[in-house]
């Protein structure tokens, strides 16, 4: 945790320099939570508790100010913790549906820019409990240091004299994520990326003005270097309802949770890991969306941008953002379920030893050290290859309370960039998984269509492992004869 200061300025990285770059009208670079609890919360104990834990970070008094060349963090003399916190009520029924819609009225308003970047909603009348919705613009920190810091308000007690550290119950067990174990070896190539961005922007340049230049350096360059070029000579991604031109109001929806238990036997049984289960799943829905929606996906694949932890997961209290990206292969085109995992399967295990993540940490770098006028084409360049932004934040599997109160359900969301209008959010808690989406409203008119479909996907490829025999080896066309006597009967 950073300590309290003196200090009233200081200069931003320029990596957390190019995230409030981006924001834009079409894109509010904000990270969205939703906290949802078993019972009533006391809006008086969470006041407090924002002011005990969340202000410990000192950071979060700061404002982001944006200069022609670049940007850095000043103490708010006029800090207001009532602007910040927020208490709200739910029309209606006040149910899932209304939660929807007000955390999506949130996720398309900015974030005042005089003040600091982040707002806390209180819902009292959420399913006979509470809600909580946190807003934080990405400069502070990337996905996993913010879930961590929503975290930190929580105890693992409903009594906080009572709690246990969740650095010691949760962080020191978790290792992250099966791409963040796949990176650790080629971690040291990120210093060289940093201290190299200069450079690196030269390069880009260079490779925008002549793609010539990009494959050259694809074939002959040093392994980073290469890396770089291949990520700017990928195609574009193809064109279907989820590219086009997008509008200033967002959309969210969350699926019923699923156990998780089930997900990891699902995993070991099919040979794969519990990422490439969910990921597949979520290809399947975005599939059948897009079917439904009269379109003809047969053959497409389409890509998400994945984000990659690059810092040991109990570091990540110390926010700013030190995460790269990389490209994962959605087979939205492909109708046998089995077949659709084994290539998210084997296009993840390609990404295994690849300096991908670390190259878009660097570029990350350059853009932010770039002239603010480049780094609209540049982010432009590289959101056309990608049609969603992916996250799978692993999270402690015991039950947590905040206030008192306890957390029964946890979602998130975090922006897309440039002209990425969909996001997938997955996140396990105490023993189930909770996916949901953010979309733009021009490109996904109904977000609850695609999140209704997820628990159906998995519940396809939980059939064919049922009803195969273990006994032999089975494959994608024995999926299809199974789903196919199960569909006629």
């Amino acid at each position: 945790m950073q300590e309290a200061g003196s200090t009233s300025r200081e200069a931003m990285s320029k990596v957390d320099t190019a995230w409030l770059r981006m924001e834009r009208p079409t894109n509010r670079m904000m990270i969205t939570g939703v906290l949802m609890f078993a019972g009533p919360l006391q809006a008086d104990r969470v006041r407090a508790l924002l002011l005990e834990r969340f202000l410990a970070f000192r950071r979060f008094r700061q404002k982001a100010v944006l200069g022609v060349n670049s940007a850095h963090w000043e103490t708010d003399a006029d800090f207001d913790i009532d602007w910040h916190f927020r208490v709200a009520a739910l029309p209606g029924a006040a149910g899932k549906a209304e939660l929807e819609r007000f955390v999506s009225e949130l996720a398309s308003t900015p974030l005042d820019p005089s003040k600091p970047l982040w707002q806390y909603h209180l819902i009292e009348n959420y399913q006979g409990g509470a809600a909580l919705i946190a807003r934080i613009h990405h400069c502070y920190a990337d996905g996993l240091a913010l879930v961590q810091v929503l975290l930190s308000l929580t105890d693992t007690a409903p009594q906080p004299e009572a709690r246990a550290e969740l650095a010691r119950t949760w962080l020191k067990r978790d290792r992250g994520s099966v791409l963040e174990r796949l990176l650790e070896p080629m971690q040291g190539g990120l210093h060289k990326m940093v201290a190299a961005s200069e450079k690196t922007w030269a390069m880009i340049a260079q490779m925008m003005a002549d793609p010539s230049v990009a494959a050259e350096f694809a074939h002959e360059g040093s392994e980073i270097t290469r890396e770089l070029a291949i990520a700017l000579t990928l195609a574009d991604d193809p064109k279907t309802g989820l590219k086009g031109r997008l509008g200033v109001t967002k959309r969210v929806a969350w699926a019923e949770p699923l156990p998780l238990a089930e997900v990891k036997l699902l995993g070991k049984a099919l040979d794969c890991t519990v990422n490439d289960v969910l990921l597949a799943c979520a290809a399947g829905a975005l599939r059948g969306y897009l079917r439904d929606d009269g379109e003809d996906v047969d053959g497409l694949t389409i890509r998400a941008t994945v984000p990659v932890n690059l810092r040991p997961l109990e570091h990540a209290k110390k926010l700013g953002n030190h995460f790269g990206l990389v490209f994962l292969d959605l087979p939205i085109g492909e109708p046998n379920p089995l077949r659709r995992l084994e290539r998210v399967a084997a296009c993840m295990r390609d990404l295994k030893g690849r300096r991908q993540a670390v190259v878009a940490f660097g570029l990350l770098a350059a853009l932010g050290m770039a002239p603010a006028a480049l780094q609209g084409p540049a982010l432009e360049l590289f959101s056309r290859k990608a049609s969603a932004v992916a996250t799978n934040v692993p999270g402690p599997q015991q039950p947590l309370y905040l206030a008192g109160g306890e957390v029964r359900e946890l979602m998130f969301w975090v922006p897309q960039t440039g002209s990425i209008g969909l996001g997938l959010s997955i996140l396990s808690y105490n023993g189930n998984v909770h996916f949901g989406v953010i979309g733009d409203h021009k490109r996904i008119r109904d977000p609850d269509a695609i999140v209704q479909r997820f628990n159906g996907e998995f519940e396809k490829l939980m059939l064919i492992a049922l009803m195969e025999d273990w006994g032999e080896d089975f494959g994608a066309g024995d999926a299809a004869a199974t789903l196919a006597r199960f569909a006629q009967s």
